[in-house]
């Protein structure tokens, strides 16, 4: 059994899908039902036993500066993010990466217990869909590792969720990959291609399964109004 030492969370971008919000604030920062969405993610690794948090910021990155002294959190920049794909998050934040948890900034957790502190196998969260996504979809095997996974979407599988875990061996191979990678000038792939697709041999990933809809990820207005209504006068400006 493996425990989670750290959180990563990736905060980096520039959220263009929900402009004009993220003209002059990052997408993390936005509040939903009247709080910031990455402090209800940190208050919730909190709660379920994970306390080493680092958060990697790019965009109006002195936004997140508060983060340090209410949550006693670690910030790391990417000053890459303009120019690469989000590898670059990882790339800078290789050397933090351990036993740990991985996830993104702009999402809002409905059931805070899908957060493990333990884990048996490195993989991904998701949830099974018979109607079709945009999403990465998963096929697994018979017990429960990932089999393929199609970036193009599909139903009838396991949509993938950007909430990971990986274990301590996983990790320091996630490091070395990401780094050998970027270096080597692929900057315009997602940090997830690098166990998923490029060097799926070396990894053994399994499903982490949760409820439907227990956790929410934010990429769209619509997506915005769905929790909370009040950004319907966003969408009614446009």
């Amino acid at each position: 059994m493996n425990n989670v030492k750290k959180a990563i969370i990736m905060a980096a971008g520039k959220g263009q899908r929900l402009r004009p919000l993220t003209d002059t604030i990052p997408k993390p920062l936005i509040e939903v039902n009247g709080k910031r969405m990455i402090d209800g993610i940190i208050e919730a690794l909190k709660m379920r036993g994970v306390s080493n948090i680092v958060v990697v910021v790019g965009y109006l990155h002195e936004k997140f500066d508060y983060l340090k002294e209410k949550y006693g959190i670690k910030l790391i920049l990417n000053p890459d993010y303009t120019v690469a794909n989000n590898i670059s998050s990882l790339y800078y934040a290789r050397d933090e990466l351990e036993s740990c948890v991985i996830l993104d900034g702009d999402q809002i957790f409905n059931d805070i217990t899908v957060i493990k502190k333990h884990f048996r196998h490195s993989g991904y969260t998701c949830w099974y869909t018979r109607k079709f996504s945009n999403e990465w979809i998963m096929n697994l095997s018979s017990i429960g590792s990932v089999v393929s996974c199609s970036r193009t979407g599909g139903s009838n599988g396991w949509e993938l969720k950007s909430l990971s875990y990986w274990s301590e061996e996983d990790a320091k191979k996630l490091a070395q990959r990401v780094k050998s990678e970027y270096e080597s000038g692929n900057t315009q792939v997602y940090w997830d291609d690098i166990a998923m697709f490029l060097h799926k041999s070396e990894f053994e990933l399994y499903a982490h399964k949760i409820p439907l809809n227990a956790i929410t990820e934010i990429d769209s207005i619509d997506e915005l109004i769905s929790v909370d209504k009040k950004y319907a006068k966003v969408k009614e400006s446009l």
